[in-house]
């Protein structure tokens, strides 16, 4: 090959050269983008799936299929393995299912990925709750209550607390339940259904002032809400604060005619404002009337504990009422309106041994009804006095 040959073809490679490079950089261009395309489509139809499955699941998990919805989750899950949201629902499904230590696996694994996340904190609060691992129940409960939420955090907060209080009653810690409910009364807003439930929870605690409190707000907006008005008046009744249940309790039935529990409350409510020796405005004859009809009261009830208690063999009950019933008899002479009109202070020596009756006769025969029950909680309103 000549010199001159030589040069052409060296002009003819220089000059083709750039058209290969071109064709080979747009081929593999257009494989780049195949390639992506093609995992695009690929990714897309796997998404498609696993939305379609995780669909499925949730509309089975809220109707409590429980069993479907775990297949559906897995499914799910098989598309996107890592899916937060579907570990999430899946452990809740086998909660359904109360296959408890399979859905904890999950939910300690979502906790350590995001331990801020509300719902989890709450379902491992659940579940330590059912095992009866209080401390560690306590600890998610509080970290749920204080946790991100997504919707509206503000109510979920608020009925998790709810939940919290309510496990708290469960178990008999009432000190803590109370501090709960005192933290959550504060930030109830105008809402009566709410202060009513909370009313309710300070009842079951045993804490009438907070409860006659959330009953009066409920009823502030809810003047005649049945439920409310027998709250309130079973909450004043707890207190001693006989008039205001009176009142309570008298709407209450007129409200709801078939509330028989606040119309037995409302008797025993009359039956201690009437039958009260100590309370105001009452004349010294009425007064000498309602000692007699108490002294009657008590003897009968006494007669009747000493022969239970003397058909059950008991020496120490038996020895302790016939000491009362030699008082009794000693004092009954006496109990009629012309000496209590000469000794107006036999009166009390009276009463005192009536409610010493009615403190004994309680603790050898069990609690008493009607007028006698009447009088123990006399009894308990002049205590000290």
């Amino acid at each position: 090959m000549t010199a001159k040959e030589r040069v052409q073809g060296l002009g003819l490679y220089l000059t083709r050269e750039p058209v290969i490079l071109a064709l080979l950089s747009a081929l593999a261009v257009l494989s780049f983008l195949a390639v992506g395309g093609l995992s695009r489509m690929y990714h897309a139809q796997q998404e498609t799936l696993a939305n379609r499955w995780f669909t499925r699941g949730t509309a089975d998990l809220k109707d409590g299929h429980f069993d479907r919805a775990v297949g559906d989750f897995r499914a799910a899950l098989r598309y996107s393995r890592d899916s937060y949201d579907y570990q999430l629902n899946l452990a809740q499904a086998l909660i359904g299912l109360k296959r408890t230590d399979e859905a904890y696996a999950y939910l300690i694994n979502l906790w350590e990925r995001e331990p801020e996340n509300g719902l989890v904190n709450l379902e491992l609060a659940r579940i330590a709750a059912q095992k009866g691992q209080t401390e560690r129940a306590l600890r998610y409960y509080h970290n749920a209550i204080y946790a991100t939420w997504p919707g509206d955090s503000e109510v979920e907060r608020r009925n998790t607390r709810l939940e919290l209080i309510e496990y708290l009653l469960r178990i008999n810690a009432r000190t803590q339940a109370q501090s709960e409910m005192i933290a959550l009364a504060a930030n109830l807003g105008d809402d009566p259904s709410l202060h009513q439930r909370v009313g309710d929870l300070f009842l079951q605690a045993q804490d009438y002032e907070h409860a006659l409190a959330e009953y009066r707000l409920t009823l502030k907006s809810d003047h005649r809400n049945p439920a409310a008005l027998a709250g309130a008046g079973l909450a004043a009744f707890d207190l001693g604060r006989y008039s205001l249940a009176q009142r309570y309790l008298q709407v209450a039935v007129a409200a709801n005619p078939e509330d028989t529990r606040s119309a037995d409350l409302l008797k025993t409510t009359e039956l201690v404002l009437q039958m009260d020796p100590f309370r105001r405005q009452i004349s010294a004859d009425q007064r000498n009337r309602i000692v007699i009809e108490a002294f009657a009261t008590a003897g009968d009830r006494l007669k009747s504990c000493a022969a239970t208690v003397k058909s059950s063999g008991s020496t120490s009950s038996e020895s302790l009422e016939q000491s009362l019933a030699d008082s009794w008899a000693k004092m009954q002479p006496k109990i009629n309106e012309r000496d209590l009109r000469r000794d107006p202070d036999f009166a009390e020596g009276a009463m005192d041994l009536v409610f010493e009756i009615e403190r004994q006769t309680k603790a050898a025969c069990g609690p008493p009804t009607g007028t006698d029950l009447a009088l123990l909680l006399i009894s308990k309103l002049h205590e000290g006095n």
